[in-house]
């Protein structure tokens, strides 16, 4: 008996390691590769081509001519009106509000032209009396007026 079980032990690991041996450790893609369809590979990607084209033209032409069937109306749902109708009001204020402030301010933009070209008139300053004289800017490039002082005379 301890023959028969000693031969069966045997038997078994020479088995399992005749089977570790005949499998490899790493799949081998490269010789897989070379045995690729290429041409099968080229028309399964022209097929998935036609395919997205066919779906997405149809889903464009769906959208374009027969959108209601896709699309919910927007129109029975009573709040999303209301809210698009207050916006449409707002906005139509705002642009009413613009051509008033674009009219008001047509005397200010043809002012700021004429003083850009050059052909302004310069504003009458008040007679400077001899005393005061401009100093050259100081550090913070700001002019400021100083009056001169006369010396004093000895009168003896």
């Amino acid at each position: 008996m301890e023959k028969i079980l000693l031969c069966l032990l045997l038997i078994f690991a020479v088995g399992f390691s005749a089977k570790q041996k005949r499998e490899p450790l790493e799949w081998d893609y490269r010789s897989e590769a070379e045995k690729v369809n290429m041409r099968g590979c080229a028309n399964l990607t022209n097929v998935l081509d036609n395919w997205k084209f066919a779906i997405l033209t149809q889903f464009r032409n769906l959208l374009l001519y027969d959108h209601h069937t896709v699309l919910p109306d927007y129109g029975r749902i009573k709040s999303l009106s209301e809210a698009l109708d207050d916006l449409y009001k707002e906005f139509n204020a705002l642009k009413e509000r613009l051509g008033e402030l674009t009219t008001k301010f047509d005397g200010v933009e043809a002012f700021v032209d004429q003083m850009t070209s050059g052909r302004h008139m310069s504003p009458v300053r008040p007679p400077s009396t001899p005393e005061e004289s401009f100093v050259a800017p100081n550090q913070g490039g700001q002019t400021r007026r100083v009056k001169k002082v006369k010396p004093a005379t000895n009168r003896a």
